[in-house]
């Protein structure tokens, strides 16, 4: 005997299944949400720092050694 599933019988079981693991691990998923967001804004600070001018390493050093 075999079983047979058609394609929307198969994607709503899978959406039940994620739906009942988001529930049941609400910690967890909050977690990775929170940890992407982060991702994503680190991300958007880096591109906005690199429209900037750069600073020279000497610059960096004196300041760093307080000659500036």
């Amino acid at each position: 005997m075999e079983l047979t599933l058609s394609d929307k019988r198969i994607k709503d079981l899978l959406k039940e299944v994620i739906i009942e693991l988001i529930k049941e691990k609400k910690d967890l998923f909050y977690e990775i949400i929170l940890e992407a967001i982060e991702e994503i804004a680190l991300a958007n600070a880096i591109k906005e720092g690199r429209k900037n001018n750069f600073v020279s390493e000497d610059k960096i050093f004196a300041i760093l050694e307080g000659q500036a």
